[in-house]
């Protein structure tokens, strides 16, 4: 099972959803799809760099606390936080505060994708 990324507009995520309706009328077996539509402008976003050094070091580490993270990338914690919550947006990662055993709370970000494949498509 793969996690699919297509860029479009909201008028392509309903022709999309209207032809599996059109598939359950048929009476035809439907597969399970996994699908996250975004902004063309989000989707170009996504793909700098960074970010999909960042996607692939979750991919290894699947949960890592924020401060760990900060020193793996070598990045600054502003622009760490905007990729995380870009990728937060479409649920590729998960971020959220934990209890740091005599040292008060940390944020902690966590893979959204597990194992599965990421594809990125650009439909134009």
């Amino acid at each position: 099972m793969s996690i699919e990324i297509k860029s479009g507009t909201l008028s392509d995520f309903f022709t999309s959803a209207k032809e599996t309706a059109r598939q359950i009328d048929r009476g035809e077996t439907i597969t399970p799809k996994h699908t996250v539509w975004m902004d063309t402008h989000d989707l170009m976003q996504l793909l700098k760099p960074e970010r999909t050094a960042l996607v692939k070091y979750l991919r290894q580490e699947k949960r890592v606390a924020f401060a760990e993270l900060l020193t793996a990338m070598n990045r600054t914690p502003v622009s760490l936080n905007n990729d995380l919550n870009i990728l937060a947006k479409y649920n590729l990662v998960k971020i959220f505060k934990e209890t740091n055993p005599g040292h008060g709370m940390r944020k902690m970000v966590e893979s959204g994708f597990g194992n599965e494949t990421l594809e990125f498509r650009v439909c134009l």
